[in-house]
């Protein structure tokens, strides 16, 4: 095989290993997530990302983020994702202890949502329910209940 003699000049390689990898920066994806339906009075909103099924079940989030919510709203921009799945859970702090309130069944007195909007029975949806497919820049919009 014949190769020209321009492939083994060192800015040629340069600019040829530049070209090769370009993609692979290119894989990072950012997930734009909009909540909606949260308490009209000033509360922080807690979102945590997980990215698999046991960090989502032990609460281990590999990234998190706080924002007030403004008229029962907020955005948030996770980014430079992986492809992959990811699942969201948040919760508004309505007192402002920084955490999910519950009564006396364990059931949350403040509002709270995962990806998805998925519902649990009994309890916070699985990981499978919640989860997200991340292949390029996407969007969410979680419904506070």
């Amino acid at each position: 095989m014949h190769f020209p003699a321009l492939l083994f000049r060192p800015a040629a390689r340069a600019l040829l290993t530049a070209a090769a990898l370009a993609p692979l920066g290119a894989l990072a994806a950012d997930l734009n997530l909009r909540i909606a339906d949260g308490p009209a009075a000033g509360a922080t909103l807690y979102v945590a990302l997980y990215t698999d099924a046991a960090g989502y079940a032990d609460s281990k989030a590999v990234a998190s983020q706080t924002a007030p919510l403004r008229e029962g709203k907020a955005r948030f921009v996770f980014t430079d994702l992986a492809p992959g799945r990811y699942a969201l859970r948040v919760f508004a702090d309505e007192n402002g202890n920084g955490k999910l309130d519950t009564n006396l069944m364990g059931m949350p007195i403040e509002r709270y949502g995962f990806s998805n909007d998925a519902k649990g029975n009994r309890g916070a949806p699985d990981f499978e329910a919640a989860a997200l497919r991340v292949d390029a820049d996407a969007q969410a919009v979680i419904h506070l209940r």
